[in-house]
């Protein structure tokens, strides 16, 4: 039988994959991440300290928000410490939804991601562009009248028109009631900003889905209105960091964010 996945073309998931040390990648993945490492060489800091982030976002809005409900949208292949994994160590009953339109990333997640009995874990095919459609199917497994942990890692970067960009956060936030949170994360371009433009020119013109890096300042603009948690918009591995290791403590190009609807 004729595999459905084309091994000769990179994918950004799988690349993701491979900077996480994951074992869900290709040679050509690992060529384009060991080029892009090359020209930028934080990226494997960068992966690391975000998903650190996600895992200490999540921690907190299931224990300090009290959030029992997560939308994950874009989440990419799993790898370690995945959303309900995190969200149901702190609370079993904690219900996920992950989104992705990816039939390579659905197949693995289908495959790899379980959850706690006492919660419930779903995958859905929908598209970041069609926010009707995600909360839709969304809404099958969540109360969308109760509070939501709304997750966008590394996608926004990923709708090149910043307009569209808060039109789709917006939309999706504008369902979600009082209490809900949004977190955040995406490149950025203020730290080795020449370096990481210079590796992301390679991303883009290797067949992998276009990236495209913003400020800090233009995440929050995508953001808008929502109350930003403390300490507001930072890279990742310096939002509520659980250590002193200086070397886990590197201002890297990805900052994230949590805020909260009012």
């Amino acid at each position: 039988m004729t595999s459905p996945i084309d091994q000769s073309v990179s994918h950004s998931a799988r690349i993701w994959n491979y900077w996480l040390g994951g074992k869900d990648n290709f040679e050509v993945d690992r060529q384009i991440g060991d080029q892009f490492a090359q020209l930028f060489p934080d990226i494997v800091p960068v992966a690391k300290g975000s998903r650190a982030f996600l895992s200490r976002a999540v921690t907190y809005l299931a224990t300090e928000a009290g959030i029992r409900q997560f939308l994950d949208i874009g989440t990419g292949l799993p790898t370690v410490d995945n959303t309900h994994e995190v969200a149901q160590r702190a609370a079993p009953d904690a219900r996920v939804v992950y989104v992705d339109n990816d039939p390579m990333v659905l197949a693995y997640a289908r495959a790899l991601l379980t959850g706690t009995p006492e919660g419930r874990t779903r995958y859905i095919d929908c598209d970041l562009h069609r926010p009707d459609d995600i909360l839709a199917a969304a809404g099958e497994v969540l109360d969308l009248d109760a509070p939501v942990g709304l997750m966008l890692m590394n996608i926004l970067g990923h709708v090149p028109d910043a307009a569209e960009a808060k039109s789709i956060v917006a939309r999706l936030m504008g369902a979600l009631p009082s209490g809900s949170h949004l977190v955040v994360a995406d490149g950025t371009n203020v730290i080795r900003g020449e370096e990481f433009e210079a590796a992301i020119a390679v991303w883009n013109s290797s067949g992998s889905l276009p990236y495209h890096l913003r400020t800090p300042d233009e995440i929050l603009e995508i953001i808008g209105d929502l109350e930003v948690i403390e300490p507001g918009i930072v890279p990742c591995p310096l939002w509520r960091p659980d250590t002193t290791d200086p070397a886990r403590l590197r201002e890297v190009d990805e900052f994230g964010v949590v805020a909260r609807k009012r």
